[in-house]
């Protein structure tokens, strides 16, 4: 059953305001499965960063633990010593590796990668020198920049050097690919041929790590030591034409306020861009910017009620959306789905001329994270 069938009467009662991001964590699982197949022996750092892409970084981390991964990937220290307290209190048998991918911002950074036990990446003398302030004696990995030019090592030589003297152990050699989700893109395969050059010429003992999601199925053949994927595990498809199977985790949902008729001629919402062509049934929905149903949705995108399309009218607000309702039986309560099984967010992303990614890690706070089925 989709999410918005029989939405008046089993929407959970979370609070007075309906605006739900229902997280399902079947689908989670059902993803983090095909991606250990696509994997192979490969090991997972699942990247569960910017609060897992928006879906409540917790709670995604935890059944991740629980299905078997044991890596996760976050953005800073402070991300990392929350999912570090919080996989402690669950009690988990076994440990975590968990490894802020952005690296440290400050020795304050270093004492919690510290106290928390984190694997950081490392781009800068610096870093090193404020682990060894903090007396840490764990493991890091060294970032190469391997033609993306955004964060990697200048001399990653010499940062390995600067470990060992240290003290401090060395996880292995990570890059990022820029055009892993365009297969035939020229960068990609320079980029792989830049890695490897690089660390067989400065470590060839130590682990490699260099694909995303899109890089995993894109570049089957170089998996290497570890993987990274982040979107796949959410349910979108990273490249297109090469499709897993993967199942969306996210469904946005607010529900139906009022519903009124309005006559031809009734102009919609602010600076009355949507003028009824002629007497229409106006759905007004829970949901606006504020919760991060992009503005741009403003009269060209759609939501499914109870299975059936219905088109957004007028201009998105801060806190409401507005729908035709016509051609349909609608009620008070119902559910309101903007993205996911019904209206999957690869397609509401394209059509703004953006990505899926945008869409999850705008969901505002205010948005409760729920499981759903």
């Amino acid at each position: 059953m989709s999410p918005t069938e029989g939405a008046s009467s089993t929407a959970p009662v979370i609070s007075s305001r309906s605006a739900i991001a229902q997280i399902n964590h079947g689908h989670l699982l059902h993803n983090y499965t095909l991606l250990n197949i696509q994997a192979g022996s490969t090991d997972i750092m699942a990247v569960v960063k910017a609060n897992a892409y928006g879906h409540g970084m917790e709670s995604i981390a935890t059944s991740l633990h629980l299905a078997g991964c044991t890596h996760f990937g976050v953005t800073d220290a402070q991300e990392g010593l929350a999912l570090r307290q919080h996989l402690t209190m669950q009690s988990s048998t076994h440990h975590a590796d968990i490894t802020p991918l952005s690296g440290l911002f400050s020795q304050h950074d270093a004492s919690l990668a510290c106290r928390a036990n984190l694997s950081p990446v490392i781009t800068e003398p610096q870093h090193i020198c404020w682990l060894q302030a903090a007396d840490f004696h764990g493991h890091v990995w060294i970032k190469i920049d391997s033609g993306m030019h955004r964060l990697g090592a200048i001399d990653p030589a010499a940062l390995i050097l600067q470990c060992r003297e240290a003290g401090i152990s060395i996880c292995g050699l990570m890059s990022h690919l820029a055009c892993a989700d365009e297969p035939e893109h020229p960068m990609n395969q320079l980029q792989l041929e830049t890695f490897i050059q690089c660390c067989e010429t400065i470590a060839p003992e130590l682990p490699r790590s260099l694909l995303n999601s899109a890089g995993m199925i894109s570049m089957p053949e170089h998996h290497m030591d570890v993987v990274r994927p982040g979107i796949a595990l959410y349910g979108i498809e990273p490249v297109a034409g090469n499709t897993l199977g993967l199942k969306p985790v996210m469904t946005l949902l607010g529900s139906i306020m009022q519903l009124r008729d309005i006559p031809a001629g009734a102009a919609i919402s602010y600076g009355a861009t949507f003028i009824a062509p002629k007497a229409m049934r106006l759905a007004t929905v829970s949901l606006g910017y504020a919760d991060g149903v992009p503005r741009g949705l403003s009269g060209i995108g759609s939501v499914s009620i109870n299975g059936i399309s219905c088109p957004i009218i007028g201009r998105i607000c801060m806190d409401y959306s507005m729908v035709d309702v016509t051609h349909m039986d609608a009620a008070l309560g119902d559910l309101v789905e903007f993205w996911g099984e019904q209206h999957p967010a690869s397609a509401i992303a394209s059509q703004l001329d953006t990505i899926s990614y945008t869409l999850f890690t705008g969901v505002g706070a205010r948005v409760q994270r729920v499981n759903g089925i």
